[in-house]
C-alpha cells in the first residue's frame, strides 16, 4: 500500500499505542496497512462492493476467532501438546434493529483429535479470555476525529 506515507497521517503514535492505516482504493475497496502487512476489505455485491475481500465486519469475528485460537495454541504448545487439527469455527449475526451491528458470535474451538481429556477445560479457560475477547467484555474508549 503507497497511499499511507507518515505525512498523509501524521506522526507515529507515542508510547504504546499501535497503529494502522487505512486508505480508500476504489469504490467499497479499502486498503488497509498494519507494520507493512497490507490487505484489503471490500463488501458484498448484493451490498453494492465488488466482494473482491472480506467486509470490516467479518475481519472483526476473524479478530476474535483468531485470537482465540492463537490463546488455544500457545496453550497446547505451553503443555507440550500438538497444535495439529486446532482450528475455531466462527458464526456472527447482525442485529436486526438500529444502530447496525453484530448481535451475537458464536465460536466453537475444534481441539486437536489427541488432546487429552483432562486438558479440555483448560484449554477452553484460557481461550476464552484472549485479548480480543477481553476487550469485547470491557470496550475500550473509542474517539472519532477528522484530520485537521
Amino acid at each position: 500500500m503507497t497511499d499511507t506515507a507518515p505525512e498523509r497521517f501524521g506522526t507515529r503514535p507515542p508510547g504504546d499505542a499501535h497503529r494502522l492505516d487505512v486508505a480508500h482504493v476504489d469504490g467499497d475497496v479499502y486498503a488497509v496497512d498494519v507494520r507493512g502487512h497490507c490487505f484489503r476489505v471490500d463488501q458484498p455485491a448484493d451490498a453494492g462492493g465488488t466482494d473482491s475481500a472480506p467486509t470490516p465486519t467479518e475481519l472483526f469475528a476473524a479478530s476474535l476467532a483468531t485470537c482465540v485460537a492463537f490463546y488455544a495454541g500457545r496453550y497446547l504448545l505451553r503443555h507440550g501438546l500438538s497444535c495439529r487439527g486446532l482450528g475455531v469455527r466462527a458464526e456472527f449475526t447482525m442485529a436486526g434493529d438500529r444502530p447496525a451491528r453484530v448481535a451475537a458470535v458464536r465460536l466453537v474451538i475444534v481441539p486437536p483429535p489427541e488432546l487429552p481429556e483432562g486438558r479440555r477445560a483448560g484449554l477452553l479457560a484460557v481461550a476464552s479470555h484472549c485479548t480480543v475477547h477481553n476487550t469485547l467484555q470491557q470496550p475500550p474508549d473509542i474517539g472519532i476525529d477528522l484530520a485537521p
